[in-house]
């Protein structure tokens, strides 16, 4: 019979630091032995986020909004349900431990980020139903939010494009939207009990290697 694994995952606005910890949190994973797979989302190289590239890409609007929170919701939710089923679920089902950058938890943030307060709490009961319930996918045993300014986030994602020579997506370009993410990825915290990472301590940024220590020292003690 199958077992359930763990499933650990890393989220945060574009800008957050998420996929710096993330690959920190790998390589540390691989210096100790500990045994995972590990999967990044959104999964651009594959063909089931087809939608999510022209999505962010602007075929479906220039603006985050033009695509409502539902509908962008179910791109993302595809692509997850096509990584599941056929890269680590069968891992996943048979005890093993995962480590995710980003998951469901990223609809929550970026398409929630789209709704009035008053319309949040319903958006996220629908959106566990969705992933959770109708698509199968497991729930996460632990959900790692890195916190973030609007500032830092940005001059981030700059330095990021400058370095890559990329471009930004219709989300990145948005600071509105980011802001509203940020608004949004608090209540989504709250609503769906997630463990807050602070971003700043005694009212200084906090170096990457304390956070680090901190992101490291919680996953290992949930395995």
């Amino acid at each position: 019979m199958d077992k359930k694994g763990k499933l650990i995952v890393i989220e945060g606005i574009d800008g957050s630091g998420k996929s710096a910890h993330y690959r920190r949190v790998c390589r540390h994973l691989e210096d100790d032995g500990i045994a995972y797979n590990h999967i990044v989302f959104p999964r651009y190289d594959k063909e089931s986020s087809a939608l999510i590239r022209m999505y962010l890409g602007g075929e479906f609007g220039s603006n985050p909004n033009d695509v409502n929170a539902y509908a962008a919701s179910t791109f993302f939710a595809v692509d997850r349900f096509a990584s599941y089923r056929s890269d680590w679920g069968d891992t996943y089902n048979g005890g093993g431990f995962i480590l995710s950058d980003r998951y469901t938890t990223s609809n929550a943030v970026h398409q929630g980020a789209k709704l009035p307060d008053a319309e949040l709490e319903a958006f996220f009961r629908w959106l566990y139903d969705l992933e959770y319930v109708k698509l199968g996918l497991p729930k996460p045993d632990l959900v790692l939010y890195l916190d973030v300014d609007i500032e830092t986030s940005l001059a981030r994602m700059r330095r990021r494009q400058e370095k890559t020579n990329t471009t930004a997506d219709i989300h990145e370009k948005d600071v509105a939207y980011l802001e509203n993410c940020l608004r949004v990825a608090d209540k989504a915290a709250d609503y769906y009990g997630w463990l807050r990472i602070p971003f700043i301590k005694d009212g200084q940024e906090r170096s990457i290697e304390e956070k680090h220590a901190e992101i490291y020292g919680i996953i290992t003690e949930a395995l």
